[in-house]
């Protein structure tokens, strides 16, 4: 028995119903960051917590290039355009992770910003409507500039206190 149709719209590789180098998903399902894309490298934590932070490469810094992922272009396009401090010149994400104590809390931590980032960038901007001022309010600021234009005009000319 099939499945009911479903909108679809192209996610990056992920499981499903595979098409060249990308995955068609059902609309409420996000796009999937693969795993080959993602570049990961433990290192100690900076700041003050004793043996812990001193011995144990717990922190996450993550690396993601952005031109060479399987993302669909126009999320690679949208994620490029946005003006954020963790994208270099060169179209890579660098996100460090060092807020918890353990390596896997850290790891989990920098994937899910890295996905957080890249739902925002799948979201479509929403294309403005142009809309008309309305009648009232071109009369109202018509009104506005005649009542400007006599304040104006009643000003007289400016004399200097002495004949000169």
């Amino acid at each position: 028995m099939s499945s009911p149709a479903l909108p679809h719209r192209f996610l990056g590789v992920a499981c499903g119903r595979r098409i060249g180098n990308v995955i068609l998903e059902p609309m409420n399902r996000r796009i999937l960051i693969a795993p080959e894309d993602v570049e990961l490298t433990a290192m100690r934590a900076q700041g003050a917590g004793g043996q812990n932070v001193n011995k144990v490469s717990s922190a996450i810094h993550l690396r993601f290039d952005v031109m060479r992922s399987s993302l669909p272009d126009e999320v690679k396009a949208r994620l490029l355009a946005r003006l954020d401090h963790r994208i270099t010149q060169d179209g890579v994400i660098i996100i460090k992770a060092q807020q918890h104590r353990s390596q896997e809390l850290n790891r989990a931590d920098a994937l899910a910003r890295l996905q957080a980032l890249v739902d925002a960038a799948a979201i479509a901007p929403r294309r403005r409507v142009p809309t008309r001022p309305t009648f009232a309010s071109q009369v109202r600021r018509r009104d506005a500039k005649q009542v400007r234009s006599r304040v104006k005009a009643s000003r007289g000319k400016v004399h200097s206190g002495h004949d000169g």
